[in-house]
C-alpha cells in the first residue's frame, strides 16, 4: 500500500461478516480496518484519518445512527451504511441523516465495492462529479466543485455526497424543468437501487440549506427547477 491508497474502515458487530468485507475490500487494493463497535471505531479514528466507513445502523451500544449524525461534516469520511431491515424508510432515514450511500444486508460484497468506488470517485471530483469550471456561483452562494464545498458570505455549509450531486445538476440546468428520474441519475449514479422519495428528501435538505434564498422550485407533476441566475 502507499500513500494514495484509500483508507477504509468497516464498523459491524457481526464478527464472520466483519471479517468477510474487510478481507474482501482488502484483497481489492484498498487499505482496511475494522471495528466492533463505535468505541473501538473512534480508537483507530485517533490513529489516523479515513476516506470511508461502511457502518452497520443496528448494532449495540451506541447505534450506526447515532455514529453517523456525529461524523457527517465537511471534512469527515464518506459512510455507507449497511441495514438487514432494509426497508425503504430505514433507507430514507440513513440517506436523510447524511448517509453517501445505503445497501441492505446481506449485501454482495462486488456491489458493495462498486458503491465504494463510486462515492470514492465522485468524493475526489471524478468525472462523475459533471460540471465545468471550479466555481459556480448562484446569488450570496458559492460552490466549489474540486473541493465540494458550499459557502454563503464564506460561512462552509456541508453537504452530503448525494446533496452535491443533485446541487450540481441543478447548477448545469439552471431554470430548465429536471425530472426525478433526471436527478436521481445525477444524485445517485446509473444502476443504483434509487426512488423517488429518496430524491425528494435529498431536495428538502437542500432546500433548508440554502435557505432563505431557496431557489428549488417544485413544478407540479414535472419535477423540480433551479430559479436563480448561476455564473461560472
Amino acid at each position: 500500500m502507499n500513500d494514495t491508497t484509500p483508507r477504509l474502515l468497516v464498523v459491524d458487530d457481526d464478527a464472520e461478516l466483519r471479517t468477510l468485507i474487510a478481507e474482501f475490500l482488502s484483497a481489492s487494493g484498498f487499505s482496511v480496518e475494522a471495528a466492533s463497535n463505535g468505541e473501538a471505531m473512534d480508537k483507530l479514528l485517533q490513529q489516523g484519518r479515513f476516506d470511508l466507513i461502511v457502518l452497520d445502523q443496528m448494532m449495540p451500544g451506541e447505534d450506526g445512527l447515532s455514529i453517523l449524525r456525529r461524523l457527517r461534516g465537511p471534512n469527515g469520511p464518506a459512510i455507507i451504511m449497511l441495514s438487514a431491515m432494509g426497508e425503504d424508510t430505514d433507507r430514507i432515514i440513513g440517506l436523510e441523516v447524511g448517509a453517501d450511500d445505503y445497501l441492505a444486508k446481506p449485501c454482495n460484497p462486488r456491489e458493495l465495492l462498486a458503491r465504494i468506488r463510486a462515492v470514492l470517485r465522485r468524493r475526489a471530483g471524478g468525472s462523475e462529479a459533471g460540471p465545468m469550471g471550479k466555481v459556480r456561483r448562484f446569488g450570496s452562494w458559492a460552490l466549489d466543485i474540486v473541493q465540494r464545498q458550499l459557502t454563503r458570505t464564506g460561512v462552509s455549509v456541508a453537504l452530503t455526497d448525494a446533496e452535491f450531486r443533485t446541487l450540481s445538476a441543478f447548477l448545469d440546468r439552471p431554470q430548465r424543468v429536471l425530472t426525478r428520474d433526471q436527478l436521481i441519475e445525477h444524485a445517485r449514479g446509473l444502476g443504483s437501487d434509487v426512488f423517488d422519495r429518496a430524491i425528494d428528501v435529498t431536495i428538502s435538505r437542500l432546500r433548508k440549506k440554502l435557505s432563505p434564498d431557496d431557489p428549488i422550485r417544485t413544478v407540479r407533476n414535472e419535477g423540480y427547477m433551479f430559479t436563480l441566475k448561476v455564473e461560472g
